[in-house]
Parts: structure tokens; sequence; C-alpha cells
């Protein structure tokens, strides 16, 4: 048997793909949460998805796209990207994003009034689920 392909069409209805997403929701706790990723994700993986979770509250929050560059190292086309399924996707970002207070998604009608008001968060940026098991990770 050659190796599973997912397509856009059918990666949702996968046994795989089913099973996995089963498993995400027995994590109870976010150092369950971290201990799963951890072993499920190669260190880049799950330093890609910590920055791309990253651009997402950025974008959310009406930061413009070369500033988000500046601040996350992300590339353009990462930010980009980011930006397109945060319109465009299945609503996971938005999702979580209007889950937190904190992170209300701007329209891209007012993105470019609320980047020029938006005031930047304060001291360091909060470290996601994934950023924390990343330091935890490097420190072991």
């Amino acid at each position: 048997m050659g190796k599973r392909r997912f397509t856009e069409d059918s990666f949702k209805r996968e046994p795989w793909f089913k099973a996995l997403c089963g498993a995400f929701t027995q994590c109870e706790t976010e150092e369950e949460m971290a201990n799963f990723l951890r072993d499920i994700g190669t260190l880049s993986e799950l330093q890609a998805w910590s920055e791309r979770f990253e651009v997402a509250k950025l974008l959310a929050l009406g930061v413009t796209y070369r500033e988000i560059a500046t601040r996350t190292g992300a590339s353009t086309t990462t930010v980009t990207r980011v930006a397109k399924f945060l319109e465009n996707g299945e609503g996971g970002y938005r999702k979580v994003l209007n889950a937190h207070r904190h992170h209300r998604l701007v329209s891209s009608s007012g993105a470019k009034h609320h980047a020029e008001t938006a005031t930047p968060p304060r001291g360091e940026r909060p470290a996601s689920v994934l950023q924390k098991a990343l330091e935890k990770a490097k420190n072991q």
C-alpha cells in the first residue's frame, strides 16, 4: 500500500485524520496537550505551528503584514497564507481567536485603520501552548 495522501476534498473523511482530531480532544490540560504535541511533532513542526498561530493573533489585532513579519520572523508569504486562511478558511483560526476576548478579529475593511491605532502588546508576546512546549523541550 502506498503512502496516504490527503486532499482538500477528502482529508476530513480520512480515518487517520479523524483519529488525530479525536486524540486532540482527549487532552484535558495545557500540559497534556503540550506533551501530546511534542510526541507527534518535530521541533520544526511545533515552531512552524506556533509561528502561524502567533501570526494569526497579530492579524486578528490588525497589525500590518510587514510589522508581523518583523515581530515574528515569519516570511511575508507565511503571513499572507495565514491571512488567507483567516479570511477564507474553514473557520478554525476564527473560532479559537474569537474565544479569547483580547484577540477579536478585525474585518478586512477595518484592518488598516485598526492597524494604525492598535497598541502593540505590552512586554513579550503571550506564549502559546506550542511555544511553551518548544521552550520546555529546549531546556531538557
